[in-house]
């Protein structure tokens, strides 16, 4: 099994989602780790040159905790749009990997570039066995199914304020600590974290909005992640199911 964590930016992988991509690693699958956006954005004080090194420095560690394959960036922040020579680039990635599973962000998010990734990964994975949509390098067909789940945004509301619900719960209690160590590999966004969006002490700010994704599961779960799948059609069986096939039901909670 195949799975791809694709996001925008180095560090979006680490606080949503890494707990699930630890537990489908132990349990066989190999995994992909891609930050689409290179980080360009995230600093106040080093130069463009520099912020961009340091980013991909800090996501490839992170990636290298995570015993995962570590995929190169495409687009500047903010700079992330749906087009065709955008999708045409993505897509070619997507078919180098030919997932089983995507991880990915929500379509109503609170970050354009999130949704404008979200948009670019969808399309890519749904035109995945198209031999006349052209990607950029060309790059051959797969036709296996493959299903999206969406992470929830971060503060788990999208950019009109309003609470987004998971329909899956990844329990990720126990691998907690390693997912904490893979965000701590991005210790440039520390202090731009704290000026930019408030958020001081990003490990905790992690931690608990892990928690208040636990708290969805009426206290089953103590830390989880939430996901929502994307809708079947054109890309997969409708009973297709991998992420909770892989995890198990005693640690993936369905709504």
């Amino acid at each position: 099994m195949i799975v791809l964590a694709a996001v925008a930016h180095p560090d979006d992988i680490e606080f949503m989602m890494a707990g699930t991509l630890l537990l489908l690693r132990e349990a066989g699958a190999t995994i992909h780790l891609w930050n689409l956006a290179n980080g360009c954005c995230g600093t106040e004080t080093e130069s463009r040159e520099a912020i961009i090194r340091i980013r991909r420095e800090e996501a490839a560690a992170s990636a290298r905790l995570a015993g995962g394959v570590d995929h190169d960036p495409l687009f500047d922040d903010l700079g992330v749009f749906y087009d065709a020579p955008s999708l045409a680039r993505v897509a070619a990635i997507v078919r180098e990997i030919a997932p089983d599973i995507i991880l990915t962000h929500s379509p109503n998010d609170y970050m354009e570039d999130h949704e404008a990734v979200c948009r670019l990964i969808a399309t890519s994975a749904f035109a995945r066995g198209m031999p006349h949509f052209p990607t950029e390098p060309a790059r051959p067909v797969f036709r296996k199914p493959v299903r999206l789940y969406h992470a929830l945004p971060h503060g788990l509301r999208d950019g009109l304020g309003r609470l987004q619900q998971p329909d899956r719960l990844v329990e990720i209690t126990g691998v907690l600590a390693r997912k904490r160590g893979m965000l701590a590999c991005h210790r440039s966004q520390k202090a731009w974290l704290d000026a930019s969006q408030g958020m001081d002490a990003y490990l905790e700010e992690m931690e608990a909005l892990c928690r208040a994704m636990g708290a969805i599961s009426s206290g089953r779960f103590e830390f989880a992640e939430g996901f929502i799948r994307h809708n079947h059609l054109g890309f997969c069986p409708p009973e297709f199911d991998p992420l909770t096939d892989l995890l198990g039901r005693d640690r993936v909670l369905s709504f």
